[in-house]
């Protein structure tokens, strides 16, 4: 599997952000890529116009590019955010707002993924209350993905950047999925194995590999220390990543990296360098 024969996709919310959301899908077919994936490109609403998501559907097929990763509204991001299905009152609703919303796009587009952010902790609500309300929104979308022909994606973050999210360990993540495909009883809820933030939390990457990688929905990578482009860092991700190929992974892996200090289109000299 490696680097060099990786099937990759480019996630639009992280590079190519110095063109407009429209352009983006354009650039990274300039790049060589076929595949892309988008956190909830509109951040302040979870219910954009029609015309908005039409006008996104137009620029993916224009560009030849295939969504296969989408995030539920999710708050701002990037920022401290980090999720909204289980923060009482208004975000909540947000979300459920957002749920069919997103996964009707998502079947326009042909995107088999939909990824729900499970959300901070927050204060005036206890975490037992803030669970009980995540695995209850959790069960939605997986309801809303499952009838769209897609699959819920639910992911570790880090500590350090979001000490307020409380699944900061790939064990704590699996508890929710295997919670959520217990009470939908559609088995659709899968891991979203971020190499990045396992490594940020001083998981032992290779042995959640050996793990969870039947669990394992969709794949997404930078480099550590600085979430850069791969060899920017010191994380072996070529090894992880045949890991993940030896024990059965077939799924597409998200670049989900910052570019530094350069335009996104250049980015990527480190694939011809494998």
């Amino acid at each position: 599997m490696g680097l060099k024969d990786q099937r990759f996709d480019v996630n639009l919310s992280i590079l190519f952000t110095e063109l407009p959301l429209l352009e983006r899908p354009a650039a990274a077919a300039a790049a060589g890529f076929t595949a892309v994936e988008l956190w909830w490109p509109w951040i302040e609403t979870p219910t954009p116009a029609q015309a908005e998501l039409d006008a996104l559907k137009k620029a993916l097929d224009d560009a030849g590019t295939q969504l296969v990763g989408l995030n539920f509204y999710a708050g701002k991001l990037p920022g401290p955010d980090r999720g909204a299905l289980s923060v009482p009152g208004e975000e909540s609703d947000r979300f459920r707002a957002n749920i069919d919303i997103a996964a009707d796009f998502a079947a326009s587009v042909g995107c088999k993924a939909l990824n729900a952010l499970y959300g901070n902790r927050v204060d005036g609500a206890t975490p037992a209350d803030q669970d009980a309300l995540a695995l209850e929104n959790l069960v939605l979308a997986a309801r809303a993905a499952d009838r769209v022909g897609a699959i819920l994606l639910v992911e570790t973050l880090n500590k350090p950047e979001s000490p307020l999210y409380p699944l900061v360990s790939a064990p704590a993540a699996i508890e929710v999925i295997d919670q959520v495909n217990a009470l939908s009883g559609l088995g659709n809820a899968k891991f979203l194995l971020d190499i990045y933030h396992l490594s940020m939390n001083g998981e032992d990457v290779a042995a959640v590999i050996d793990a969870y990688a039947d669990k394992t929905g969709h794949v997404q990578i930078a480099d550590n220390p600085g979430r850069g482009a791969p060899g920017t860092g010191s994380l072996p991700l070529g090894d992880l990543l045949d890991r993940l190929g030896k024990a059965g992974y077939e799924g597409w892996v998200g670049l989900e990296y910052k570019p530094g200090d350069r335009p996104s289109a250049e980015a990527f000299d480190w694939l011809s360098a494998n």
